[in-house]
């Protein structure tokens, strides 16, 4: 899915096809077809109804302002009742509202032009909020897949359009991760307002951003072994050394030690051991091979 959806597709519709009118033959082209790609309005109608035509040029009026975002399709269900009987259309006027083939809302009565706006306005977000995160579910699966340069630039697209999408400006840090560019993404996460600072998407890059700073410290992993081998009780030298483990990718033998410490004293440390891993997955993200093995071997020794 690409990102032009966020930009409120079909602005280029020609005016012809703003407001029309429809017959039960071109009912599936007009709206079902159509609201694939735009918001359609029916305006099921009859020339005896007095509120039809009241409402009908603030309709026309109203549909025309959006430039192309929303389309008008007037059907008189005199002329054309089968439409209007299968949908149960009881009252005249009723506007309901298409997207993808199907009716998402609808109202009846003569409205006036704010009530119209605000029935718009609200189908229009919610279109934007779902296609939003279908864009950012795209850049996920690209990031996942080891894909950084297209999840960087779909991350980035998005953050064009809304400057302080917290998933966004977390997905751009994670991806400035991945090139080893700590310093922008710090920056980035530096950016998210507050109110969003627990989002779960925040939450793993700062994790990540965590192990990325122990990376750059000098490696202590000889002597952490060495504490170790002198003494496999040290829970402190085993917990270190899985840190310093995975600040360098070794997530495996970083996630060996944490459930060695678990085993020997789950409670060490005020549960240390089994938060850090927590805070390794977080980091690792729920797809990674690392962190569901780790999960189902902390679940077996917690429950067992």
């Amino acid at each position: 899915m690409e990102f032009e959806m966020l930009k409120g597709g079909a602005g280029d519709a020609a005016n012809s096809e703003l407001v029309k009118d429809t017959t039960t033959a071109n009912f599936v082209k007009d709206v079902v077809e159509a609201s694939q790609s735009v918001l359609v309005l029916v305006d099921f109608w009859a020339a005896w109804c007095g509120p039809c035509k009241q409402l009908t040029p603030v309709l026309e009026k109203v549909v025309k302002s959006y430039g192309g975002k929303v389309r008008l399709v007037k059907l008189n269900v005199d002329e054309h009742p089968a439409v209007a009987g299968q949908l149960r259309i009881q009252s005249l006027p009723t506007i309901c509202a298409f997207r993808d083939g199907r009716v998402l809302d609808a109202f009846m009565g003569a409205q006036p032009e704010s009530e119209i706006r605000a029935f718009i306005d609200r189908i229009i977000s919610q279109d934007v909020a779902q296609d939003l995160a279908s864009v950012l579910a795209t850049a996920e699966q690209a990031l996942e897949e080891g894909d950084v340069q297209t999840a960087a630039e779909i991350f980035a697209a998005v953050l064009q359009e809304e400057k302080q999408n917290a998933a966004a400006l977390a997905g751009l840090a994670r991806c400035y991760l991945q090139t080893g560019d700590v310093a922008r993404a710090e920056q980035l996460i530096s950016l998210i307002p507050p109110q969003d600072a627990n989002v779960a998407a925040v939450e793993r890059v700062k994790a990540a951003l965590e192990l990325a700073r122990m990376a750059g410290q000098e490696d202590n992993r000889p002597e952490l072994e060495a504490r170790l081998a002198a003494n496999p009780a040290d829970h402190q030298a085993r917990f270190d050394l899985a840190v310093a483990l995975a600040a360098r990718n070794m997530k495996a033998e970083a996630v060996d030690h944490l459930l060695e410490v678990v085993r020997r004293d789950r409670k060490w440390n005020d549960e240390g051991a089994r938060k850090q891993l927590v805070q390794f997955f977080d980091a690792w993200g729920p797809k990674d091979a690392a962190t569901i093995e780790g999960r189902r071997r902390l679940s077996s020794l917690l429950f067992s």
